[in-house]
């Protein structure tokens, strides 16, 4: 059983507002030396669906990134949680690429490997939240996919997916091989030992740059891209009692049709 799992590094999601910055003229937000890149919630989920069904069945796991030369970091870490290799995809080239380019180049690189049963993917990003890229590499790989997955099991050569929606669950079952997106209902992904922490920095982590996989042209286009501001009035209710707040409160609210 051989498994791909997508992965991407993002800006820590719990670095304080005061040092996320945005270039305006660029368009992009910009990395302060201070602040950590990590692997988005999302993607670590779907290593973690994988390595269960490594847990059960012999499986090898391949994880795949497409970003700049630091997202290796986040390949050995899902190394030393138990993936048994890692590919990085990074060339200025591909550093405009939108949630269509990623497909296409994350499909061509899974192509590139071959022979992959199932592929999975985090079911959006941590830092865009488009929801797109799985959807579009099992689109142009030409595969069947299914997302919110919130359990993943493997049998005589299908895929059975327990689909989070908004009333319950469904399941859904899909000849290999497929693409499944993962939603955080899948559960906490695993702390890696310090032993294989220790073996993944010593893996050879293999870069695959637009000499090996042709760059893809973006389909959407960022207008502006800025930090909303943010802002808020305070009116402090007077009264000689709580009772008479109270009630000068509700003559507020009725002033302004909230009640």
């Amino acid at each position: 059983m051989k498994i791909a799992v997508c992965v991407r590094e993002i800006l820590d999601p719990e670095i304080p507002s005061k040092a996320f910055k945005i270039d305006a003229e660029a368009k992009r937000a910009i990395k302060l030396p201070e602040v950590e890149l990590v692997i988005s919630d999302y993607d670590a989920r779907a290593l973690e669906a994988a390595l269960r069904i490594k847990d059960s069945l012999e499986s090898e796991i391949t994880v795949m990134s497409l970003g700049a030369e630091s997202a290796k970091d986040i390949i050995r870490r899902c190394i030393a949680m138990g993936a048994d290799e890692g590919i990085l995809v990074s060339d200025p080239a591909f550093d405009d690429s939108d949630s269509f380019a990623t497909a296409c180049v994350l499909a061509e690189a899974i192509k590139k490997q071959n022979n992959f049963d199932l592929i999975l993917c985090g079911i959006q990003e941590g830092d865009w939240d488009s929801g797109q890229v799985g959807s579009g590499v099992a689109e142009l790989l030409g595969i069947p996919s299914v997302t919110r997955a919130g359990n993943i099991e493997v049998n005589d050569g299908k895929v059975v997916v327990e689909r989070v929606v908004t009333d319950g669950r469904e399941t859904v079952e899909m000849l290999l091989p497929a693409l499944v997106t993962v939603s955080s209902e899948i559960g906490e992904p695993r702390y890696p030992s310090i032993r294989r922490v220790r073996e993944a920095a010593k893996k050879e982590i293999p870069t695959w740059t637009a000499a090996d996989i042709a760059p893809a042209i973006p389909r959407s286009e960022i207008v502006s891209l800025f930090i909303p501001s943010r802002e808020a009035e305070c009116e402090f209710i007077a009264g000689e009692s709580p009772e008479e707040m109270g009630s000068n409160l509700a003559l507020k609210l009725r002033e302004a049709k909230a009640i």
